[in-house]
């Protein structure tokens, strides 16, 4: 008797968009990423200490897919998307993802600096984050 129940809501959930996903359990991220930066050095992001900053709401960084280009997984690698030079039907290249040029606003600063206004100490120059010798992703 249990066997065709949990058939039938295994159908359920695969045919019903969103309510399948909302169950789904999405792969660990990495602990540290390093993010590639040819002119300032590559950036050391640390996603546990990052987790703790955000409550774990992946959400926070990894925004909503979007029509013009689905992601194809949740929580997608940003450059998978947002790459060095822009390409349709993106519209902000892998810098301005995280930073515009003089890093006073964009996902990453943008963080800092509201951070930083509550008193938290975070990086705010750019070699706190860029290190020339780091190398990855």
């Amino acid at each position: 008797m249990k066997r065709p129940l949990i058939t039938v809501l295994a159908i359920v959930f695969a045919l019903i968009p969103g309510v399948g996903a909302a169950f789904q359990v999405s792969a660990k991220a990495p602990e540290v990423v390093i993010l590639k930066s040819e002119v300032m050095g590559g950036v050391k992001f640390n996603h546990p200490a990052h987790d703790k900053v955000t409550a774990d709401k992946c959400e926070t960084c990894h925004h909503a897919s979007k029509p013009e280009k689905p992601y194809s997984a949740p929580n997608e690698n940003c450059r998978n998307c947002h790459t060095r030079t822009v390409a349709a039907p993106m519209k902000t290249t892998s810098r301005a993802a995280f930073h515009d040029g003089p890093a006073k606003k964009g996902t990453c600063v943008d963080c800092h600096i509201k951070e930083a206004a509550a008193k938290k100490p975070v990086p705010l120059k750019c070699a706190d984050c860029h290190k020339k010798d780091q190398k990855g992703e």
